[in-house]
């Protein structure tokens, strides 16, 4: 037998067929059984009819959800099946016999989270994993296209880059080392030999929180690129996820329309103009608005980027946040030393913070006193500091969170769905 998925039999139409996968549900009686099976492209009806099977009977009868199954017979259309078309079957071949499978419709958050591993085979499951695969396969596609190299950086550094306290240590033989909070520090120093680069790949962040837009391990779809200054850096952004939400929502339709998205609005957001607005507009809009008083200084909170982000229908890019409170790396404005030139992107309605980049400082010395404000030793960062020193050239990057744009364009209540086997403060198995 040469076997098809379920796909190319829908595609076929009529037919003899041969497809082979998992059953997704069944049902019958003592005459019939119908099981709709499933494999990694869709799901379809089979019919077995008793008279036909008078000595595998039994044992078919018996099969459960789960089971592992072969099958020949006949493809027609029926637009009462599930997705439209029916096999009546005229060979099985039983591969495996499913013990009672732990999930049902029932089963808690508690319990999904469990048998995470389990849960991965669920028709939303399947829809997101095949969404991000080709977010992220449209991501390489789009910097290939815009003549960037894929650079990748250590996972174990020697310090922390967002924050001291946030980072994982970990026994490196007999010293310590840290788990990546980006990969940008090591893509600042390659772009003084490649100019523009880009990278794929995990992050880590030790936040106590318990959010449902948290993880403590994410990937970080990360940019860095030479002579870039800040309105550079946010309209590449823009492009960027533009690209790989069109692409996306192209080739996705069918699992969009499992999570009960519409893609066509996905394609249209894409094609609008995003605005890009400064903190100090978005501080006068929740004051104007929402009667949010937000004092100058303060880091915008969950709240606050929900609230402002019920004003648009696309994405917003907000700039020139407070210089105290962001990174060591971000310069401040030489027009106006109290912000930074740097940005984050919110999605809309949800608020959730997407991207965020910068310009990075040229200046060692307003480096060092920033460090040192959090606690770091500025002799730590003397590889970071020799950039400065040697052919040092104005660059910017960012970070997109995919995980994020996922939970975003998904619809999905948490990240953690976002993600096949999310890591968070409470969980690290399966």
């Amino acid at each position: 037998m040469k076997f098809i998925s379920i796909s190319e039999a829908m595609k076929k139409g009529k037919g003899k067929v041969d497809v082979r996968g998992w059953i997704y549900r069944e049902r019958g009686s003592n005459k019939m059984k119908f099981i709709v099976l499933r494999d990694s492209t869709n799901i379809i009806q089979c019919v077995l009819k008793k008279e036909k099977f008078e000595k595998q009977w039994d044992k078919i009868d018996a099969l459960g959800g789960e089971s592992s199954i072969e099958i020949t017979g006949t493809i027609k259309e029926d637009k009462r099946a599930p997705t439209g078309f029916e096999i009546q079957v005229d060979k099985i071949n039983i591969v495996n016999v499913s013990e009672d499978f732990p999930i049902n419709k029932d089963s808690t958050e508690g319990m999904l989270a469990d048998n995470r591993h389990l849960w991965l085979r669920s028709r939303k499951m399947v829809a997101i994993m095949k969404i991000r695969s080709s977010y992220t396969q449209a991501r390489d596609e789009f910097f290939k296209k815009e003549g960037f190299y894929r650079f990748d950086a250590p996972i174990l550094q020697p310090t922390q880059s967002e924050g001291g306290s946030t980072v994982f240590e970990v026994k490196y033989y007999n010293t310590k080392t840290y788990l990546a909070q980006t990969w940008q520090l090591y893509g600042e120093a390659a772009i003084f030999a490649l100019e523009k680069v880009y990278n794929f790949g995990p992050t880590f962040r030790a936040e106590k929180s318990k959010t449902s837009r948290h993880l403590s391990e994410f990937w970080m779809a990360e940019a860095e690129a030479a002579w870039w200054k800040l309105e550079d850096v946010t309209e590449f952004a823009k492009k960027e996820i533009k690209y790989c939400i069109e692409k996306t929502a192209n080739e996705c339709a069918e699992e969009f329309k499992i999570l009960n998205v519409d893609s066509k609005k996905l394609l249209q957001l894409a094609k609008k103009k995003w605005p890009t607005i400064k903190y100090r507009e978005a501080l006068e809009i929740l004051k104007t608005k929402d009667k949010m008083k937000v004092p100058f200084g303060k880091d915008l909170r969950t709240i606050e980027e929900q609230k402002l982000m019920q004003h648009f229908g696309t994405p917003v890019v907000v700039t020139h946040y407070p210089r105290e409170v962001m990174a060591f790396y971000k310069p401040k404005d030489p027009k106006k030393s109290d912000e930074a030139l740097c940005f984050d992107m919110l999605a809309p309605g949800c608020g959730l913070e997407i991207a965020g980049g910068s310009e990075r400082s040229l200046d060692v010395k307003e480096m060092s006193e920033n460090l040192k404000r959090d606690g770091e030793d500025p002799k730590d960062y003397q590889f970071y500091f020799d950039l400065r020193k040697y052919g040092s050239v104005p660059h910017a990057g960012y970070g997109v969170g995919v995980e994020r744009v996922l939970q975003w364009i998904c619809g999905l209540d948490t990240i953690k769905d976002a993600i096949a086997f999310p890591r968070t403060m409470t969980r690290f198995k399966p």
